[in-house]
């Protein structure tokens, strides 16, 4: 319905006009519209097509539609597509430095972890991956990510000692919960909230968006707000369809994507915040969960624990101690 009525509204812009676009920028993206990531992508599809004159039509596509994200990446070097935001770990195969967003406690809040990514850290990072072929364009939020558990309460590292953890496929993720003598279990994301309910697990890290959408607040006893670790997405381009652009268009392009990447972010603090509030709710109300907040020693005790996976991935065609060095150095 969405596209009818965008496609009656351009029509009518074509027709008082007299132009029609000259270029057709369809945008994938796996979530639905009223996620930040959504919700940015139909910002940057106003904001392109304002800046742009109507010369660029922009067609966003949520909820994979057309792509989902392990057969993006192609469809972009085709030009079949020509954006999308998948998550970093998307990436890590072709660029496995993006994998400094997984390391533990490195950036030591949401300013930080901005300041990073809008530095020439974030620009090292985005010239690898359009080194592959595709244009990095900028990094969305999902959010940082918390630690919840069935067995024991997570307030001192040695709390997860001998606990069973789902992660994703991670190096450093391994790392992390080995360092705190866990045992790091690999579980796609669509068995975690079963595995939880079963006891197959014993815990998992996620944001607060990840963790109140599928439930796994209601399958915990306890949740640690930890700030840990950071999951986002990265938006990027068809390099055959960028280079095709004029450079009055291609800065538009830059332009649009500056200003809702601002947007992503503001949605993305919002819906953590209404998210874990609705999460605090359920607690108060079943009393089935306990919240747990570090305090600033609590926090340092676990960097301390886990920080000292660093020097395992500073090795350059990992991640490589450069990088991280910059990214702790950045104010």
């Amino acid at each position: 319905m969405k596209k009818l009525v965008l496609g009656t509204i351009a029509a009518a812009m074509v027709a008082t006009s007299g132009l029609a676009a000259e270029y057709t920028l369809k945008f994938s993206h796996v979530v639905s519209p009223n996620t930040p990531k959504g919700k940015a992508a139909d910002f940057f599809e106003k904001r392109l097509e304002e800046l742009s004159g109507g010369r660029i039509d922009v067609q966003v596509y949520p909820s994979s539609q057309l792509y989902k994200d392990n057969a993006v990446l192609k469809a972009l070097r085709l030009n079949s597509v020509q954006m999308a935001a998948p998550s970093f770990s998307k990436f890590t195969k072709i660029v496995p430095q993006l994998q400094i967003f997984d390391l533990p406690f490195l950036f030591r809040d949401t300013q930080h972890l901005h300041n990073v990514q809008d530095s020439e850290v974030g620009q090292e990072l985005k010239d690898m991956v359009t080194a592959k072929g595709i244009i990095a364009l900028d990094f969305w939020d999902n959010g940082f990510k918390q630690l919840s558990s069935s067995s024991k309460a997570l307030i001192a590292p040695n709390d997860a000692e001998g606990q069973k953890f789902r992660i994703m496929s991670s190096k450093v993720l391994e790392a992390q919960f080995k360092a705190v003598n866990a045992n790091p279990q690999m579980m796609p994301f669509s068995e975690v909230y079963s595995g939880l309910q079963q006891g197959v697990i014993d815990g998992q890290e996620n944001t607060i968006s990840n963790i109140y959408t599928k439930k796994f607040h209601e399958v915990q006893t306890d949740l640690t707000i930890t700030n840990h670790g950071y999951l986002g997405y990265l938006v990027v381009m068809s390099k055959k369809f960028y280079n095709s652009l004029p450079a009055d268009l291609q800065a538009n392009v830059k332009q649009a994507m500056k200003d809702a990447t601002a947007k992503e972010r503001e949605y993305a603090q919002e819906l953590n915040d209404s998210q874990f509030a609705k999460i605090k709710e359920y607690a108060e109300k079943t009393g089935k969960l306990n919240i747990h907040t570090l305090s600033a020693e609590q926090v340092q005790a676990w960097r301390d624990a886990v920080s000292k996976i660093y020097p395992e991935f500073y090795d350059n065609k990992v991640v490589g101690k450069d990088l991280i060095e910059k990214t702790i150095a950045t104010k």
